[in-house]
């Protein structure tokens, strides 16, 4: 399929048929670009930002590992507060 390169904005762009997106498991939202071997290549993240981290989160806070790392560290006063 042969498609032209169109300004948008201050840049220039491609639109992506929709079949093509799906063949590929693309869908509105972020994508990973780059240049390899003179080709511009979209590609789906290999994994979501911060992907995870809730239920690494809860696993912690069971095994009762959610201390303070530095508690030496606190400020003045902090003694008297309640969390």
């Amino acid at each position: 399929m042969k498609t032209s390169i169109r300004k948008m904005g201050n840049s220039q762009g491609v639109l992506i048929p929709k079949p093509f997106l799906a063949q590929a498991g693309l869908d509105m939202g972020e994508v990973d670009i780059e240049v390899e071997n003179n080709a511009i290549v979209i590609r789906k993240p290999e994994k979501k930002v911060r992907a995870g981290w809730a239920e690494a989160s809860k696993a912690i806070a069971a095994a009762n590992d959610d201390t303070l790392v530095w508690p030496e560290f606190g400020n003045a006063g902090d003694k008297e507060l309640a969390w």
